[in-house]
């Protein structure tokens, strides 16, 4: 731990690679787009338990969370719940390369959710960032109506409503991490987040069971890679490296993924795809900077 203390780049090159497989991973699995998700997050749940159980000072703290931090936690589920919903099937209907870059748009959600729902202010150069990101969105979306059909357009339309739903998330996370830990709002979130994805699979008619072990397989490489490998890994550096840092090694996922899809899928993308991303990237890269620089949020 110490060795990993001391090289937390290291860390973050083990996070980035644990995020940008969970686009590829999802393609592997037989399952619906929910089942998958579901699988992912009760492995992950399973994972943190003994975690959680295992040491007093968690225990404590979740036997004294308060009702409304229990709702949040909740409500924030939910919004985790139809992220993964969306953007698992988005991966299905569009190429990798579009999915991971629309869905990195989650930042400029944020600002806007932050700006209308919680009092805050966007300067002009934050906009015109948004106004970039947005514009790179529209490229990808155009290059895939144009050359994907109508399908990779709806792919990217889930995207966007899962970058969206993911936004949510992050604003309730802001909120409640005021007052309560990064294991316990997360072990929450991830609780609620299982359960409301299960509700949803009954819904849709569909089964929580035979899809064979591979997709059983997909589910737990997804949590211990994706989940505990990725995310986690991320918060963890915050300890170590300023949050812009962090936060920009984070848009390396559509790149690494897209070298992976090219690799096991033979996706390469479209000029329009590649400029589109790009734009996106930049968007949300300088919209980071301008953040700090203005403590925007």
């Amino acid at each position: 731990m110490k060795y990993l203390e001391k090289h937390p780049l290291l860390v973050i090159v083990i996070g980035v690679i644990g995020i940008s497989m969970s686009g590829i991973l999802v393609r592997y699995s037989q399952a619906p787009s929910a089942v998958t998700a579901a699988y992912r997050l009760l492995w992950t749940v399973l994972l943190m338990t003994p975690v959680v159980l295992g040491k007093s000072v968690h225990r404590k703290e979740l036997c004294a969370v308060k009702h409304r931090t229990a709702l949040l936690c909740c409500v924030s589920g939910v919004a985790l719940a139809f992220h993964f919903a969306l953007w698992f099937e988005s991966l299905y209907q569009t190429s990798v390369a579009s999915s991971t870059a629309i869905v990195c748009t989650e930042v400029i959600w944020v600002a806007l959710g932050y700006c209308f729902f919680m009092k805050g202010k966007i300067g002009v150069r934050a906009a015109a960032a948004i106004a970039v990101t947005v514009a790179g969105s529209l490229l990808i979306a155009f290059s895939d109506a144009s050359t994907g059909g109508g399908g990779h357009l709806f792919g990217d339309i889930l995207s966007l409503l899962a970058a969206i739903a993911v936004a949510i998330y992050t604003l309730i996370e802001k909120e409640v991490r005021k007052t309560t830990s990064t294991t316990i709002y997360t072990y929450l979130v991830y609780v609620s987040c299982s359960a409301v994805l299960v509700v949803m699979i009954f819904i849709q008619g569909e089964s929580l069971t035979g899809y064979g072990m591979n997709s059983v397989i997909v589910g737990v490489l997804l949590a211990f890679f994706s989940t505990i490998l990725g995310h986690s890994i991320f918060s963890w550096c915050l300890r170590y490296l300023s949050p812009a840092f962090v936060s920009a090694s984070k848009l390396c996922e559509p790149v690494v993924a897209s070298v992976f899809a090219a690799f096991l899928f033979d996706e390469i993308p479209a000029a329009l795809q590649v400029v589109g991303g790009v734009i996106i990237l930049g968007g949300v890269i300088g919209y980071s900077r301008i953040e700090e620089e203005e403590d925007v949020s």
